[in-house]
């Protein structure tokens, strides 16, 4: 979940719960949301309704995927449609801090909808008729092995790890990045595969690397917490 400037609500926010983990959010991102925070809480929006929508930003970029190869100007909409995604995926935390209605409860269904949303997304291309459906489904297959290795640090008592070239955000920016190009250049073979092909594959690239590198985060950070109770042995 993300983290809220108390004044944001225009006044000292006291927050009963603190998640224990939140994904880093740029500063200038994080301004986009300020008004739509203000008004959730106004109007009493649940952060659960914003979790769903992200949801259904992703089932529309899933669809613009799927019919993409009938007009490429969805290839243009459909990377929107994911921001979109991530956008609310931000939302609702913020909001849930900002209405004191963050929970445990409200920490799965923050991530629960993210993960659906990969799967979505990954599902409407491995339809496209523009990429080789494995690639498609093996990028979504190792999406998800990337938030749930991220979630390991979290249940073993040390820090979530957001870290890697291939976060959620990233991921979506090489979506975007092959959806473009696709629609720019048409479906173009390159060594036997299209763009969204190898856009695809730079994507399980990546979220190999990401895996490794929060991994090790993970275990260097149990064993930092070991040492000092462990008198500097294993």
């Amino acid at each position: 979940m993300s983290t809220l400037d108390p004044t944001i609500a225009q006044g000292p926010i006291s927050v009963g719960y603190e998640p224990s983990s939140r994904r880093p959010i740029a500063d200038l991102l994080r301004v986009t949301a300020h008004r739509a925070v203000r008004f959730c809480v106004r109007r009493h929006v649940h952060p659960d309704t914003i979790s769903y929508s992200s949801i259904v930003a992703s089932m529309l970029a899933a669809v613009c995927f799927w019919q993409a190869a009938d007009s490429a100007l969805l290839l243009l909409v459909a990377p929107a449609l994911c921001y979109l995604r991530l956008w609310l995926n931000m939302l609702d935390g913020m909001v849930a801090l900002a209405s004191r209605e963050a929970s445990p409860r409200g920490e799965i269904l923050n991530d629960l909808p993210d993960r659906i949303s990969d799967v979505l997304v990954f599902a409407g291309v491995a339809h496209s008729g523009l990429v080789t459906p494995y690639a498609a489904y093996w990028a979504a297959i190792f999406a998800l092995l990337t938030a749930y290795v991220g979630t390991l640090g979290q249940a073993v008592g040390v820090q979530r790890e957001f870290s890697g070239l291939m976060s959620k955000p990233w991921r979506m920016v090489a979506l975007h990045a092959g959806a473009w190009a696709t629609a720019a250049a048409g479906v173009q073979s390159l060594g036997g595969l299209t763009l969204l092909d190898w856009t695809c594959l730079v994507i399980v690239a990546g979220c190999v690397q990401t895996i490794v590198v929060r991994l090790q985060r993970i275990l260097c950070a149990i064993d930092a917490k070991r040492l000092p109770v462990s008198g500097g042995e294993r």
